[in-house]
């Protein structure tokens, strides 16, 4: 990415290449004055009601994050506040995948979708947006506590298994989302979405460690509450950008249940609102509970565990040798001994070797083209691991480069063949290479033919990890899964450019004072094209109310705000808390 924008932040400017592909230019002049109104209304809506119920001081925790309540935030405001307290942001375009999320956050940097939910669904969208992402997550990034959790689930995330299904629900969802915020949207093409998903998420199988990942960051990052059962506060994103959650949650009817390992046994639905919701005491409890669930993940209990978690999830992943040896490709292949311990790895397809997570020279997936495969295990009389031989122990088993070699393994597999070359980094021998070389199982079944070329035989008593993934992600993938579905941009017709002139021609009056009869011509255009219009006459009528001008105008408009609350009930609720604001505003000071 040549014109890569880091916003001279050092956490976006640490990402790494795989990740940087994901990231969209913001865009800031393509927001409308009706988007910056609809992000004025949740905004103060927010700060109205959760500056009771949310668990930080809402506004510092703005403010921290570079956000205002007036307008749509700029991505470099937000990267000049966050930089202070050790994080970045980015755009993207609506939903990535779940384990490139994961990783982004392991790198302390905020994921957030660049486009805003429509006015239709003002009060929740399916679809990620700014709304969500930032007055959502952002604020409440600079509790040293919280932010550590977050970045500590993002490191253990971008490990987790994943399997097939997983990313066939997660194109599913991207697409219901896409759908549900285009604005002529057709009714049984949502529904066909809408089940589409509902199926998938009907027909997971046995939910793989990503999955239920998920689950815990959902019922904690998204939903979560941190306190007593009795009064709980809102620290979730998902509550705290939802106006309409953030007030329903609250009631006796969605359960509040204490957060334990047992939340993974709770699934979701992201289409509904939640019938139940998990209360912390702190935030340190939700590290302990991340930490109890990361030791039943295949990339800390590795071996046979790992090797068929890998073999099930049909995507690269990556096995590492007590060696420090990291082998990334497709797992379709493994044997173990009496005591189930893996004593042969075999991958199919493009495969790479690396240690520290840095590609070893020469061993890309260009190189090991076919797959590779490799006995794990000590040599026969030996009481060292191999990877810890000295250059003694070396001779003494006749392993010396430029002669012929022949190993027994306990597992009764054997290798014979002249040494070509030895690895050895981190003081540990991690790849042996053979040429001539004929390897063979127990029962003399052949792994590795002479006529194949150069064999590399990995080095280690042990698989200690296995996890989902390459272990040189910028070196393995060139380009990495991409959903080829994307967002939605929408083009005006000239109506609604000429309602987006009128929602400006407020928001000029309220930065700006001056002539306050002018809403008055407004209130006319309003009236006489766009009838269905509600939050701009909002706007008009908090203005002339807050400055004490127009009484009739203003009595005017609030008549007619009454009256659509009255008969279009899809309004009442909106209008009625626009209107209790008027009454009740929001400090000034708090605003700007």
């Amino acid at each position: 990415m040549s014109d890569f924008n880091d916003f001279n932040n050092p956490q976006v400017a640490a990402l790494p290449r795989h990740l940087k592909q994901f990231i969209v230019n913001q865009h800031y002049e393509h927001y409308t004055p009706v988007d910056h109104a609809v992000w004025r209304y949740v905004m103060r809506q927010n700060y109205s009601y959760l500056k009771d119920v949310a668990y930080y001081p809402y506004i510092p925790g703005l403010q921290k994050a570079g956000l205002t309540i007036e307008k749509i935030p700029d991505l470099q405001d937000m990267n000049n506040a966050l930089a202070k307290i050790g994080w970045g942001a980015v755009t993207v375009d609506g939903f990535i995948p779940p384990a490139a999320f994961m990783e982004y956050q392991a790198y302390r940097v905020l994921v957030i979708a660049a486009d805003i939910r429509q006015l239709k669904h003002i009060e929740y969208t399916p679809a990620p947006d700014i709304i969500h992402e930032s007055a959502g997550h952002a604020p409440i990034i600079a509790d040293k506590d919280y932010h550590e959790y977050l970045s500590y689930f993002g490191s253990i995330g971008a490990k987790a298994m994943f399997s097939a299904q997983d990313f066939e629900l997660y194109e599913a969802i991207r697409a219901l989302s896409i759908l549900k915020e285009m604005p002529d949207a057709d009714e049984a093409e949502i529904k066909k979405a809408d089940d589409l998903v509902a199926w998938h998420q009907s027909n997971m199988g046995e939910p793989s460690e990503m999955a239920l990942l998920s689950r815990l960051h959902w019922w904690t990052v998204e939903y979560g509450l941190i306190g007593t059962l009795e009064n709980p506060k809102i620290y979730g994103a998902g509550l705290l950008s939802s106006i309409g959650e953030s007030a329903s949650c609250m009631q006796q009817q969605v359960k509040k249940l204490p957060y334990t390992i047992a939340a993974v046994n709770y699934s979701y639905d992201i289409t509904k609102t939640q019938p139940q919701l998990f209360v912390t005491p702190t935030f340190q409890n939700l590290i302990d509970v991340l930490e109890e669930f990361a030791n039943t993940m295949s990339f800390r209990r590795g071996g046979a565990y790992g090797l068929q978690k890998s073999i099930d999830s049909k995507n690269t992943c990556t096995a590492v040798y007590s060696s420090g040896l990291q082998v990334s490709g497709t797992f379709t292949e493994f044997a173990a001994n009496e005591q189930n311990e893996p004593v042969f790895i075999k991958t199919t397809g493009p495969t790479a070797l690396a240690v520290n997570n840095k590609q070893l020279k020469g061993h890309g997936k260009d190189y090991h083209k076919d797959g590779f495969s490799s006995p794990v295990g000590k040599l026969k009389g030996q009481d060292k691991p191999p990877e810890d031989f000295s250059a003694d122990d070396l001779t003494s088993a006749g392993i010396e480069v430029g002669k012929e070699a022949m190993l027994m393994f306990e597992s009764g597999i054997t290798v014979s063949g002249k040494v070509k070359s030895i690895h050895a980094e981190n003081d540990k021998i991690q790849l042996i290479t053979f040429t001539d070389c004929t390897a063979k199982d127990k029962a003399d079944k052949i792994l590795f033919d002479p006529a194949w070329g150069v064999y590399d035989m990995a080095v280690g008593e042990k698989i200690t990890s296995v996890f989902c993934g390459a272990a040189d992600k910028d070196a393995f993938l060139e380009i990495i899964y991409k959903s080829a579905t994307g967002t939605h941009h929408p083009e005006y017709d000239p109506k609604t450019i000429e309602l987006h002139k009128l929602y400006q021609q407020v928001r000029n009056r309220r930065h700006n004072k001056g002539d306050f009869g002018f809403l008055g011509n407004v209130w006319l255009m309003l009236q006489k094209y766009h009838q269905d219009d509600w939050l701009c006459a909002l706007e008009i009528l908090e203005l002339l109310d807050h400055e004490e001008v127009e009484p009739a105008l203003a009595a005017e408009i609030k008549q007619f705000l009454e009256q659509k609350a009255a008969n279009e009930p899809e309004y009442k609720k909106l209008i009625n808390d626009g209107l209790y604001l008027i009454k009740h505003p929001v400090e000034e000071k708090l605003i700007v």
